[in-house]
């Protein structure tokens, strides 16, 4: 499925949403609950999909669209039993539409009486997910990446110097009489700050910080 969002050679950011947000949608007596949540992993996906149909167990369905990572590569949608192509698909059209990822939208849907039809479900999804993401914020983040570094405590005060230097977060760190430290830099000031640790004679190691 081709995405609407192009990361240039030069680029490392990406849009997302700031927080969790939620809106209603009626359509000749359905209800469509909609919310848009920042999520980072699959896992947090499956946990927030259970979560909601634990809190809305009473309705017919609980149909999302969802997209993870910078690269955009993760992404998946279900109708959770609307007719084919008519929920899952036009809420991930959303996050498509706004250029997001790291973000799972979920549309419960209460059933009124009266069939929508294929045309009116559609629409009815799209406008929901749509009502739940203008009510969010969006934000820009950058795409880093993680480092492990294992140094004497003797040389603390040279890569804390080099941390503060550049802005690096730090995620871990343990300080005995030999230390290690997890931070993340931002992709595209990588290569440069890599080399000055190496000149220094520091030798970091790439590290999952999820």
């Amino acid at each position: 499925m081709k995405s609407l969002i192009h990361l240039d050679k030069e680029s490392d950011t990406y849009q997302t949403i700031k927080h969790r947000s939620e809106s209603i949608y009626k359509e000749k007596g359905s209800k469509f609950i909609s919310l848009a949540i920042p999520v980072t992993t699959e896992s947090e996906v499956k946990s927030v999909l259970k979560e909601l149909k634990s809190n809305y167990s009473d309705a017919g369905h609980h149909c999302y669209g969802f997209r993870l990572g910078s690269n955009l590569k993760t992404y998946r949608f279900s109708d959770d039993g609307e007719p084919s192509g008519t929920a899952g698909k036009p809420i991930f059209g959303q996050i498509q539409s706004f250029q997001l990822t790291d973000v799972l939208i979920v549309v419960i849907r209460y059933f009124g009486g009266t069939k929508l039809g294929v045309g009116g479900l559609i629409q009815a999804y799209k406008e929901s997910a749509k009502l739940a993401i203008t009510k969010n914020t969006i934000i820009k983040k950058h795409e880093t990446l993680g480092f492990n570094i294992l140094f004497d405590y003797s040389r603390m005060n040279e890569i804390m110097r080099i941390i503060k230097k550049h802005n690096l977060t730090i995620i871990e760190q343990n300080f005995q009489e030999k230390c290690t430290l997890i931070f993340t830099i931002r992709k595209s000031k990588c290569t440069p700050i890599i080399l000055e640790l190496k000149n220094l004679q520091f030798h970091p190691k790439r590290t999952n910080t999820n």
